[in-house]
């Protein structure tokens, strides 16, 4: 029998939950309501995938035990590293910070349960986008960057999952460096690494996008049972476009900077979003999910 290779245990505990959670939450697929199983196939890939950050990191960075628990339990971000290193000291946010992080709270919540209840029942998409858009802020821009907030002035380092994405100049920018930052990092851990020395930069980097589109077709085309292959192809076109920033083409036109650059950006994220987030996702996961919190 082949001997196992030194660590070979522990890079199984390490990688079993990842494809052992979602498995489970998928077994729910005629079990419960649409919206349960999106957050079910949600929690469970994420949670497979913080243990793998968390298990990678743990032994090479020495930390107290509450940070492990706090990164775990209490922290949505993905850089296991920064979080559990306790030689980083990150300036403590100013109050200016917070004030913005508390208004984008309250704007997820309006959106939420005033607005989208306001709207006509006979508009549901319309209703729909506009509670998707509540939750983002309510989540994404407010209690995540609270979180942040939180554990800077505890002296820790977890920096914000988005970082001002309307400022973004290219759309490299966009999705490199200020919009969902924790799956930017993981992703890049996962697949850009392990990747770009064999099969090129550009390949590894289109392969991250399909990585991304593959993920939330399951987080959203299963649940919804229909609009499948629609979000990786959302995706793929945004790998498309970097590479068509960073062409000879992309360099003539400035796509990477200035007006056109946001332009370009703007047209490729906000464009095609309908294949994102496909009406069957919002019709059958989404309106249920707002009904169920009193939201329509």
């Amino acid at each position: 029998m082949k001997p196992r290779p030194p660590g070979h245990s522990a890079t199984v505990i390490g990688w079993l939950p990842v494809p052992l959670l979602p498995l489970a939450a998928l077994a729910l697929f005629n079990v419960v309501q649409p919206w349960i199983l999106m957050w079910c196939l949600a929690i469970s890939i994420y949670a497979g995938l913080k243990w793998l950050t968390w298990w990678k990191a743990r032994s090479n960075i020495p930390h107290k035990a509450w940070r492990s628990v706090a990164y775990l339990f209490a922290w949505p971000g993905m850089d296991a590293e920064s979080f559990l290193d306790e030689t980083r000291r990150p300036a403590s946010p100013g109050l200016q910070r917070w004030l913005v992080a508390g208004a984008e709270t309250i704007i997820g919540i309006v959106l939420i349960w005033v607005i989208a209840r306001a709207l006509p029942p006979g508009h549901p998409l319309l209703r729909g986008w506009v509670g998707m858009l509540g939750l983002i802020f309510l989540l994404h821009f407010g209690i995540f960057q609270l979180a942040a907030l939180f554990w800077q002035s505890c002296g820790v380092d977890a920096p914000a999952i988005m970082s001002a994405p309307l400022r973004s100049r290219s759309l490299s920018e966009f999705w490199g460096r200020r919009w969902n930052l924790g799956f930017r990092q993981l992703a890049h851990e996962l697949v850009f690494s392990p990747l770009h020395g064999s099969v090129g930069v550009g390949t590894a980097g289109l392969l991250v996008f399909v990585f991304s589109g593959l993920i939330h077709d399951l987080v959203i085309s299963v649940p919804a049972r229909g609009g499948y292959g629609l979000p990786t192809a959302y995706f793929i076109l945004q790998g498309i476009g970097v590479a068509v920033e960073r062409s000879r083409f992309g360099r003539r036109y400035a796509l990477r900077g200035g007006i056109s650059g946001r332009l370009f950006a703007a047209l490729l994220t906000l464009g095609p979003v309908f294949w994102l987030f496909h009406p069957p996702f919002v019709l059958r996961v989404i309106i249920p999910f707002m009904k169920a919190i009193h939201a329509r």
